[in-house]
This record gives structure tokens, C-alpha cells and sequence, in this order.
């Protein structure tokens, strides 16, 4: 898949598998229940469904967002965040593990979530950490041929002329 046409955004743009917030969200979109929250295991909010069909008893995912052991996102010598590969059972992979949340400390929930498999990056596209340490996906075309990015004058006046038509003072 080509980068997009943004100068810069999220991971949820990179994600293989649909991702599902809450338990609600995955019965709404598969017409099924999730399967009891499994303290033992760390929150999973996706699943593979091809992951259950494998005859093998493990699955590889190439990209995922490398982590410590509290979830903060890694970097590599450039400061930069990256991927690494991680093997899961394909009964874990293929399952979701969404906690009940209906109490702020569900024990389980402590553990940081399992990171969603992600598509390989474009050559047009790299990692980096925004503000907050928030990892986001950069276009590189657009930022190094300094596309306009924002609002360009034209916009401008129009929002200046639309606030005068409003009467809010500009």
C-alpha cells in the first residue's frame, strides 16, 4: 500500500486487523460474544481470523511496534521508533482478550496490551516520535517537497470573511 496522502498520521492507518475498543464494539462488528478476559494473559484488542485456521501451532507477524515491558515504544539508534517481529500461539493471536472494564483496576488490565500486526511501511514512509512521545507515521514526500501543509492564505480569508459574517471579531 502506497503512503498516504497526509504529511503525517496515526498507526491505526498501518493496522492488518480490525481493532475493537471494547467488548461491545466486537459483538457489534462480528455478530459474536468475546470470549471471557483472561487476567493471565495482556489485553488483546484484535484478533487474526486466519490465525485458528493455521495447521502450525505458532504465528509470526513481521511488524509490531517494538515495546518494553510496560508498553513504552522503543528506539533504535537514530532515536527513531521501529518493528520487530513477534510469534505468538495462534490461539492467542486468533482470539481477542478485551477486559470487562467495569471496575478501574480489572485485575489483568495492569499489563500493557498486546501490539496489532501491522502492513509493511512504503519506502515513502517512516516512523517518529511526535509530541508527547506519540509514535505516528511520516510521509517523507510530502515533507521533504514542503507541501503546504495546514491552511494556505485562500483558507484563511475565507474563515476571516465566514467570522465576519457571524460577527465573531477577527
Amino acid at each position: 500500500m502506497a503512503a498516504l496522502p497526509l504529511p503525517k498520521y496515526g498507526l491505526d492507518k498501518l493496522y492488518l486487523f480490525p481493532y475493537y475498543q471494547t467488548r461491545a464494539q466486537y459483538t457489534q462488528a462480528t455478530g459474536e460474544e468475546p470470549p471471557p478476559f483472561d487476567e493471565q494473559r495482556p489485553p488483546q484488542y484484535w484478533c487474526d481470523p486466519e490465525a485458528l485456521k493455521s495447521t502450525k501451532r505458532s504465528v509470526i507477524y513481521e511488524n509490531i511496534l517494538a515495546v518494553n515491558e510496560k508498553g513504552v515504544p522503543l528506539q533504535d539508534e537514530n532515536g527513531r521508533p521501529y518493528f520487530e517481529p513477534v510469534v505468538m500461539l495462534k490461539l492467542e493471536a486468533g482470539t481477542v482478550n478485551i477486559p470487562m472494564q467495569m471496575a478501574a483496576n480489572e485485575p489483568g488490565t495492569e499489563k500493557p496490551a498486546a501490539q496489532i500486526p501491522l502492513r509493511e511501511l512504503d519506502p515513502d514512509e517512516e516512523l517518529f516520535f511526535d509530541f508527547g512521545g506519540i509514535v505516528l507515521v511520516r510521509n517523507k514526500t510530502l515533507i521533504e517537497s514542503n507541501a503546504p501543509v495546514g491552511f494556505t492564505p485562500q483558507d484563511r480569508e475565507l474563515l476571516k470573511a465566514v467570522a465576519r459574517k457571524l460577527n465573531v471579531p477577527v
